[in-house]
């Protein structure tokens, strides 16, 4: 892997003053990497606009700094002190000059027309790609050279156990509404006992310190597991009050009384023309927010209203600021969490069923183009609307569509749904809005005569839940940002770990890193479809992905595994099966056999796959260079993942069988006879 002329430290070589057990330093280190991860993607994604759209860039960006220390980590010359340093500039960066929306609306918005103030997305995403892998190289290296210490799969496990304890703490974290600067002194005290308090190490932690104070939580900025909130009270012409909210940059919400809403945008009260029911009922509003919609269906009438709403500190502001103060209601029951999850599991049904609005803005990480609110959007989520509405019931939704296209999309695929067609009413006054209404009788909906829609747009289905995607090749501009970090890759491999050819022997390696994301990446949106697409899911997922990894490692540190032939062909077997069982057969069942068959067709794959990682990766000859081809590998991975967009998430398990096949022809050949 490095070239023989290089000097490479010996073991037990002192090249840092923290913690000395090489243990230690592997568990401590991994956490600080996982952790560190963790909290770059959501302090970039808070001040970065262009990250709502290539959210797993962070991610890349970190898999490329782990792939680059552990091939470094025979270099002499040591970054690891270096890594908080860059992490002040990374973050001064994005403080100093961050990338917002500059503009003041309720409204929504969906594509990246709208110009955003700070660099453009061409120069930002390159040098936050960049930068993360800096940031992130320095504890990996640490932790390499460490591996030189211990077997491989001792180092293996530790490293393990702490990307289990990161996940762990970030995740406690997260549930208990810690503000950033508890992040920033973890780090500060993982850097110091990793790197020991030279002077360095010191000042730049000091800094560290300082931008997260700067930062603190006020009583107009709040922190929720999705989004950096910032929010400030309005006062309307004639004196009404209201409040305004940006997430992440980006204007989100405008709390306002029903009054004033329904004077300056009628679009709230379409629905309640367009419909006829026999009752104004029960109401189900999904993307409840601050409280507007659910303040309007009050306001006509309605004898219950149960609010959904994915971020309980927007619940928790509309609570406490919206001038109707509409969840006081005796009426209104709040519930948070994912909308299309409330759907699968309430046996419930509505007179009317509302999606005011619901747009995250924001992307699932691991799950390519996926936002929060995608599943909702889908052919199969209007057929399970329809089910959970009386028989004279209605359906609408709403919201700031921007292209006629995506309207098309959404009443084909509501009409699809309830066997006729919808009522679709485009507001003059703002370009892109629309409202779209549907009985469960035909008779009993009111469409005005004049409506009529363009030629039909294919929905968005479960496997392929990217509504706001139309269809065709892949985006410019994910090819150019995709290219882009692969060529910088190359580079900086090149540079830094020397001639590719020093990488062949572990060329299987790299494949099968590259299967492993793609793998995680399905079970990441499986279980955000039959679960609910919210943090606590992704945060179990992703530590239900390290823990089928561990017990791998686990099964093959105690007990005799089967040759590689034979478990290549158990992962062949388990691909199959996974793709074979539709996730619609699994939606169908309760929540306890939905998640055991979920667990056993998700993780099954993954398992069997670490069981030959492991089997492998014991008998190599340098196991941090081995390891570094294998992140790298991943990291392709997360870039082949944006193939979902054309086949679907379903298709991306061939695309991981075709790739562990190439993994086991370039598999060595002493590797299979010592198997």
């Amino acid at each position: 892997m490095i070239a023989e002329t290089e000097t490479v430290p010996r073991k037990g070589d002192r090249v840092f003053t923290g913690v000395g057990s090489a243990r230690a330093r592997v568990l401590l280190g991994s956490g600080l990497i996982l952790f560190l991860e963790l909290v770059l993607i959501r302090e970039l994604g808070a001040k970065v606009v262009h990250l709502s759209y290539f959210t797993n860039f962070v991610l890349l960006g970190s898999f490329l700094g782990v792939g680059l220390g552990f091939l470094a980590s025979k270099k002499q010359l040591s970054v690891a002190r270096l890594s908080p340093l860059l992490l002040v500039g990374l973050l001064a960066l994005v403080t100093l000059l961050p990338v917002q929306i500059d503009r003041r609306s309720d409204q929504v918005i969906y594509f990246t027309g709208v110009e955003p103030s700070g660099p453009p997305t061409w120069v930002m995403l390159p040098l936050i790609f960049i930068a993360v892998a800096a940031c992130v190289m320095g504890p990996a290296q640490l932790v390499a050279r460490s591996f030189r210490e211990l077997p491989a799969l001792e180092a293996y496990r530790l490293d393990l156990l702490g990307s289990l304890a990161g996940i762990a703490l970030f995740t406690g974290f997260a549930f208990l509404g810690a503000p950033p600067l508890i992040w920033g002194l973890v780090l500060v005290a993982l850097f110091i006992t990793l790197l020991g308090t030279v002077r360095v190490v010191t000042f730049s932690c000091a800094l560290l310190i300082a931008l997260f104070v700067a930062d603190l939580p006020s009583d107009r900025v709040t922190w929720s597991p999705y989004y950096r909130i910032v929010h400030r009270p309005l006062v309307f012409e004639g004196g009404e009050l209201g409040l305004w909210v940006n997430v992440n940059g980006i204007p989100h919400q405008v709390a306002r009384g029903f009054e004033g809403r329904l004077r300056d945008e009628p679009t709230y009260g379409v629905p309640y023309e367009r419909l006829t029911r026999g009752s104004s009922g029960r109401v189900l509003v999904v993307g409840a927010g601050t409280g507007n919609d659910v303040a309007v269906a009050l306001a006509k009438g309605a004898e219950r209203v149960d609010a959904v709403e994915i971020d309980p500190k927007i619940l928790e502001l509309g609570r406490r600021r919206h001038p109707d103060r509409p969840y006081d209601d005796p009426r209104v029951a709040t519930h948070v969490g994912d909308g299309r999850a409330f759907l699968e599991r309430t046996g419930e049904r509505f007179d009317l069923i509302l999606f005011a609005l619901p747009d995250s803005l924001a992307l699932v990480t691991g799950g390519g183009a996926i936002r929060l609110e995608s599943y909702l959007f889908t052919r199969e989520a209007m057929e399970t609307v329809r089910r959970h509405l009386t028989e004279r019931g209605g359906f609408a939704m709403y919201n700031l569509y921007r292209e006629d296209w995506l309207v098309d999309r959404y009443a084909g695929t509501v009409a699809a749904a309830f066997g006729h067609e919808p009522c679709v009413d485009r507001t003059q006054r703002v370009a892109g809005q629309a409202v779209i209404s549907v009985a469960v009788r035909e008779n009993d909906q009111r469409c005005e005569p004049t409506v009529a829609r363009a030629s039909r747009v294919a929905p968005s289905t479960d496997d392929r839940p990217f509504p706001y995607f139309r269809g065709g090749s892949i985006p410019s501009l994910y090819l150019f940002a995709l290219t882009g970090i692969l060529l910088l890759s190359l580079v900086a491999v090149r540079v830094l770990a020397g001639r590719f050819r020093h990488m062949r022997p572990y060329a299987d390696l790299f494949f099968m890193g590259a299967a492993f994301l793609l793998l995680e990446t399905k079970s990441v949106t499986t279980f955000a479809l039959l679960f609910g697409t919210t943090w606590v899911v992704n945060a179990i997922v992703f530590a239900g992905v390290l823990l089928a990894v561990l017990l791998a490692v686990e099964t093959t540190r105690r007990f005799p595994t089967p040759a590689l032939p034979v478990l290549y062909m158990g992962i062949a077997a388990a691909l199959v099966l996974a793709y074979v069982v539709p996730n619609a057969s699994l939606l169908a069942l309760p929540v306890l056999p939905r998640l055991v068959a979920a667990i056993a067709l998700a993780f099954a794959p993954i398992f069997l796959a670490n069981l030959a990682f492991a089997k492998r990766f014991a008998g190599a000859d340098d196991a941090p260079s081995a390891f570094g081809v294998n992140i790298l590998g991943a990291m392709v991975g997360g870039c082949i993942e944006y193939l979902a967009l054309i086949v679907g998430f379903r298709n991306l398990l061939i695309v991981a069988g075709l790739l562990y096949l190439a993994a086991f022809a370039l598999l060595p050949r002493r590797g299979v006879r010592a198997a």
